[in-house]
């Protein structure tokens, strides 16, 4: 490391301002402020003193949502073998299904980063670490066989009319990996919907079909009527799905990363759960025996994408609520939308998407408020001498 840091030393005055390649210094101080810590300081005046920065806060996203990477690799493979009668070993649905990821992931980030790498030269800012978890959260929430041109559309315009049009990292309103699934969603609804989707291989049926084999999500055939999967097979999440959303195991080990750092509320992630609890559960009690709206309300934590936008967007310290009260009432709307969507809307069996954006949009208003409310209370206590 230390080579590589008189490396870095050694080229650093060319990439300034003034020096020969200067116009990329935004492009150099990309590269390195990833591999090394920034030596900046604060010179004068009253600041904060703190160890977090937003590289690391960046890193303890992306190092929490491995392990829901990790499953959603073997369960490509998995998901195949069972598809189509293989016989596949553990390391071989392993290796299949990072075959099948790799491709997504290069996609994203080649052309996410290289946007922003792109917009920080023209405007001559720094390259923040922002894209560093979109980058990979956005595969994640993709069918595993969409086109990688698809998704390279969809990142494009997450990055720029998410993200770069309101000024980069931090300044953004919605999530930007949310936006690039609501894009192919509505822009490809046929290659993120349908029953043949979710599976590699399965919408090309270049081998014949296990009998009896369904690729279905869960979450359409509960819409649909159709019998699913019990709850300990959802909870762990050898099912089809979006590649790192099915298994709420691997995704409640990436909570406890965030809540353990700090990084994650765990108010926004409690109080969305207690939101589709409490509406689910409402239903219940006047739904007819056998209809979806019947399904027990806590079925819905464990189907579709309930539990990866709870723990990875519903906590993005971005685009959600700030205030501590704001928060509780950020997540609990977003719970509550969510079921909501999924039980009124038939041809739109998940709703998480749709609820976070939604609440993207008025987590602002929800801080005014909040904030509004303490000011009034605070008024009202004070002695006028």
């Amino acid at each position: 490391m230390k080579g590589l840091l008189n490396l870095v030393n050694k080229l650093k005055p060319t990439f300034s301002k003034g020096g020969k390649l200067g116009f990329l210094h935004s492009t150099f101080d990309a590269f390195e402020t990833f591999l090394f810590v920034p030596d900046t300081v604060t010179k004068k005046g009253a600041h904060i003193r703190d160890s977090i920065d937003l590289k690391r806060v960046m890193s303890v996203a992306v190092f929490a949502v491995l392990p829901a990477a990790a499953f959603g690799i073997w369960n490509i493979g998995h998901q195949h073998s069972l598809a189509f009668g293989l016989d596949m070993t553990f390391w071989a649905k392993v290796w299949f299904g990072f075959i099948k990821f790799l491709p997504l992931l290069l996609v994203s980030y080649i052309v996410g980063l290289g946007i922003e790498f792109a917009s920080a030269q023209i405007r001559g800012h720094e390259v923040n670490e922002g894209y560093l978890v979109s980058g990979i959260l956005i595969p994640l929430i993709m069918p595993v066989d969409v086109p990688l041109w698809i998704l390279a559309l969809g990142v494009a315009f997450a990055v720029i009319i998410g993200k770069e049009v309101f000024g980069g990292t931090g300044m953004n309103i919605w999530n930007p990996a949310l936006l690039a699934r609501a894009f192919v969603f509505f822009a490809y609804p046929s290659h993120i919907s349908g029953d043949a989707i979710w599976i590699e291989g399965l919408k090309d049926k270049v081998l014949p079909i296990a009998d009896g084999f369904s690729g279905a999500t869960p979450l359409a055939n509960a819409a649909a009527g159709v019998q699913i999967p019990d709850f300990m097979q959802m909870f762990i999440g050898n099912i089809p799905g979006s590649i790192g959303e099915t298994s709420t195991l691997a995704i409640l080990i990436g909570a406890f990363i965030l809540i353990l750092t700090g990084v994650g509320s765990w108010k926004s992630m409690l109080s969305c759960v207690i939101g589709a609890l409490a509406v689910g559960y409402l239903f219940n009690a006047f739904a007819e025996p056998g209809t979806y709206a019947a399904l027990p309300a806590y079925y819905h934590l464990v189907m579709g994408g309930f539990a990866f936008g709870t723990v990875y967007m519903v906590t993005d310290p971005v685009t959600s609520a700030q205030t501590e009260k704001g928060k509780w009432i950020y997540g609990f709307l977003i719970g509550a939308l969510t079921v909501t969507i999924r039980l009124f809307n038939p041809g739109y069996p998940e709703g998480m998407m749709l609820a976070i954006l939604l609440m993207n949009t008025f987590a602002p208003l929800i801080d005014h408020y909040v904030i509004e409310g303490n000011i009034k209370r605070r008024v009202k206590r004070a002695v006028i001498k």
